[in-house]
């Protein structure tokens, strides 16, 4: 019999695992059904695309690289706690095959299914090497060569077609009228915040999904963070139109800022930005009209976590490295951790997700060498504080977004 592919990714998202994402990701287990019934086959087309454009060794060797990952054996690990939502592979393989389709596929498929936008995006993180897996597999056990490839995908190319269910609307997002005829109004979308990425409104959340360059990629195409994750991203990232969607990707900011020489009072030096987390906090211990206190606040402006999780991403560890060196020296100095999210999503979610990440910066800061003295802890206050109107564009209510050290004694 024909291998056909379509059934064979199927055949890996047993009930179980798509209850342990739906839990995860705090979804229905139907919705999560209806996510994935339009994510197979968008995927399947997405790699198609890629395969006759660039050649069939191009998506030969990215299908190697997933089945290496043993994405096929743990699936399931990744909607947990110490997976993620995303594999630790998703940045490259998703900025290779989809490119900059990737937030107009999630965006699409939150609309379509109900869901928020970054459970879209860390489904999307997980079907990509799952299906690049099989693929693998596939060619592996059956001697395939990427020719072979090319060709079994252009084969069942018209079965992926048909797959699209009725009401999702990927017009424009490969160009072919194919995705065209399927597309009906959309869905009303339960979106999320995110500071990486799923925002009500705008469509806008992506991020990311988050590995150094690679994550810098995967939150390039990707709303920025998840679950009021997008919030914290602490006016670290700066949201970009995708082209012919309503999605919006966060990405880090990187216009011309001025670096600068920190100098701090052990005499050493560290790298940053004038007017940056790093730049603020040193003026403040060195002047000593700037007092310490619960009202004493400083946003990093350089952290980024990857999408759908609290993990930091690899370009994060140097704003870390320099809380760090802030703290040897000025012992006397002790900080707090805050997470804040914008008012769009879950409440209990944002909160949730603001607390891990939260977390997750206080963990890097003591991974990193910090006297444990000084640090007091950390807090997710979701989006209590925040104080733009839901209805905002995400520009507006970016603000809310962030991470904070609070500087509570120097």
């Amino acid at each position: 019999m024909a291998f056909n592919i379509l059934e064979a990714v199927k055949g890996f998202l047993t009930p179980h695992t798509v209850g342990k994402a739906a839990s995860y990701l705090g979804e229905s287990d139907s919705s999560i059904e209806r996510a994935l019934s339009g994510l197979i086959p968008t995927t399947l087309l997405g790699i198609t695309s890629k395969a006759e454009i660039d050649g069939g060794d191009s998506i030969m060797d990215l299908a190697k690289r997933a089945l290496n990952t043993g994405i096929l054996n743990n699936l399931g690990d990744t909607f947990s706690s110490a997976g993620g939502g995303i594999p630790e592979s998703s940045p490259g393989l998703l900025s290779a095959v989809l490119g900059d389709k990737v937030g107009g596929i999630a965006n699409a498929i939150a609309q379509f299914a109900g869901i928020k936008g970054s459970s879209a995006a860390s489904l999307l993180g997980s079907i990509v090497p799952l299906v690049l897996g099989v693929l693998g597999k596939h060619a592996g056990d059956n001697g395939i060569s990427g020719s072979g490839l090319l060709s079994l995908l252009s084969s069942q190319k018209s079965s992926f077609q048909n797959a699209l269910p009725g009401g999702l609307n990927l017009s424009g997002l490969f160009g072919g009228r194919e995705t065209e005829r399927h597309a009906a109004p959309h869905a009303p979308t339960h979106t999320h915040t995110e500071t990486v990425h799923a925002e009500k409104k705008s469509g806008s959340w992506l991020m990311p999904l988050l590995l150094g360059l690679a994550a810098v990629a995967l939150l390039l195409y990707l709303m920025k963070g998840c679950n009021g994750a997008d919030k914290e991203e602490v006016r670290t990232e700066t949201p970009v139109a995708v082209p012919d969607t309503t999605a919006t990707i966060v990405t880090p900011v990187t216009p011309a800022r001025e670096s600068l020489k920190v100098k701090l009072a052990d005499n050493t030096e560290i790298d940053a930005y004038r007017g940056g987390i790093e730049d603020k906090l040193v003026n403040c211990l060195n002047d000593a009209a700037c007092t310490a206190g619960k009202d004493r606040w400083f946003d990093f402006d350089n952290i980024n976590f990857e999408v759908g999780s609290a993990r930091l991403t690899a370009e994060s560890q140097a704003q870390v490295n320099n809380i760090v060196a802030i703290l040897k020296a000025y012992p006397k100095a002790k900080i707090k951790i805050g997470g804040y999210t914008d008012k769009t999503g879950d409440d209990a979610a944002n909160k949730k997700l603001s607390q891990e990440r939260a977390d997750a910066v206080l963990a890097a800061i003591k991974a990193g060498g910090a006297n444990a003295a000084q640090l007091e802890g950390a807090e997710g206050y979701g989006e209590e504080l925040a104080k733009i109107a839901e209805d905002a564009t995400d520009e507006e209510r970016r603000a809310d977004r962030r991470i904070s050290v609070q500087l509570r004694e120097k």
